[in-house]
């Protein structure tokens, strides 16, 4: 079930990111985002979250590479990096976390 808890949010965030992509010229949106202060403070906010997710999973996984890996590839390809990321490990996580 927890699975399915990150699989289905993260499958139907990949799935918009393509949508968009077929939509809109990626450059011109970001441009017109970035010319807007709110669309500045979005980002910024955005990609804070990023970091701070990915220092979480730095001091969660014991393989520092792999957790680089993944931070580099979540400010390309967002939260759909730390959402695969749950459903591999999320399990896993759980009954660590259950066990203390």
């Amino acid at each position: 079930m927890l699975k399915a808890a990150f699989a289905v949010p993260g499958l139907a965030l990949a799935a918009a990111i393509v949508w968009a992509f077929t939509k809109a010229d990626f450059w011109a949106s970001a441009a017109a985002i970035a010319a807007n202060p709110w669309g500045v403070v979005t980002l910024i906010d955005l990609y804070a979250g990023f970091l701070f997710t990915g220092l979480a999973v730095a001091a969660i996984e014991r393989w520092r590479p792999w957790t680089f890996v993944m931070l580099a590839a979540s400010l390309v390809l967002g939260n759909v990096v730390y959402a695969l990321w749950a459903v591999v490990r999320g399990a896993a996580l759980m009954r660590e976390v259950a066990a203390r």
